[in-house]
């Protein structure tokens, strides 16, 4: 294939921080107003779908919180992520269809963030969604197949992080 064509080329279509807390109330709202001072955007918050009786957990309660970010936001926040996990990433972090995630222990370790003292250590995922030129045709009104030439392998993804972010991806 001809590596100037376009179409090949790998983007970073969204990157998604979440913080799961388990329960609503005043820690919800802290995480909440943690993650808008991390990123710079609104985040919003995630419902329950099932009950678990175990953990008090019912359908419609809100038990955590997320934002997306997309574009140049999206890059300039996986660099720092990046920086919070010293760039090494197992490589079962990977799937099939080329897009990553990776867990940060705690806030603290992303650069440029200070410890909030009412929010204590938390740490937070982060999910990572690489797309090509021609990918939305799978998410129109008429829902349209990708070829499966067209499709980011794991070794792809694996290749264009690693070359763009510096990154080491261990086995």
């Amino acid at each position: 294939m001809n590596k100037d064509n376009k179409m090949r080329e790998i983007r970073i279509e969204k990157v998604t921080l979440n913080i799961g807390v388990g329960k609503a109330g005043d820690e919800l709202e802290r995480v909440e107003r943690l993650l808008h001072n991390i990123t710079g955007a609104k985040p919003f918050k995630t419902v329950s779908k099932r009950r678990i009786p175990e953990w008090g957990i019912r359908p419609g309660l809100e038990i955590g919180t997320a934002v997306t970010l997309r574009g140049k936001r999206a890059e300039d926040m996986l660099n720092r992520l990046l920086s919070g996990i010293d760039r090494k990433l197992s490589r079962s972090k990977f799937d099939d269809s080329g897009n990553f995630s990776f867990g940060i222990p705690e806030y603290v370790h992303i650069p440029d963030v200070k410890y909030d003292y009412t929010v204590g250590i938390v740490g937070l995922s982060v999910a990572v969604t690489l797309s090509r030129p021609g990918f939305s045709i799978s998410k129109g009104r008429i829902k349209r197949k990708i070829g499966r030439r067209h499709r980011i392998t794991r070794e792809e993804a694996i290749n264009f992080i690693s070359n763009k972010y510096n990154l080491q991806v261990s086995d």
